[in-house]
C-alpha cells in the first residue's frame, strides 16, 4: 500500500474565508468561560522540559536584497 503526499501552500496574508459553520463554533467557545474548557488531555510541562526548550528553533529570518557601495 503506499501512501500520497500532500502539500499545501497556505499564505497567511491571504487565508480563505471561514465557513458559518466555523464561525459558529468560534462564537461558542469564545463565549465558554476559561473554567468550562477541558485541558486535562494536555501533559503538564515539568522542568526537563523547559531545559531542552530552545529559543527561536524554527525562526527563519527573510531574505532582503542589500546592496553596498
Amino acid at each position: 500500500m503506499s501512501r500520497k503526499s500532500v502539500r499545501r501552500d497556505v499564505d497567511p496574508a491571504h487565508l480563505p474565508a471561514l465557513t458559518e459553520k466555523q464561525k459558529a463554533e468560534l462564537a461558542t467557545l469564545a463565549g465558554r468561560p476559561e473554567g468550562k474548557i477541558d485541558t486535562s488531555d494536555i501533559p503538564p510541562l515539568g522542568e526537563e522540559f523547559w531545559k531542552k526548550a530552545e529559543r527561536g528553533r524554527f525562526y527563519r529570518p527573510t531574505k532582503t536584497a542589500t546592496t553596498s557601495r
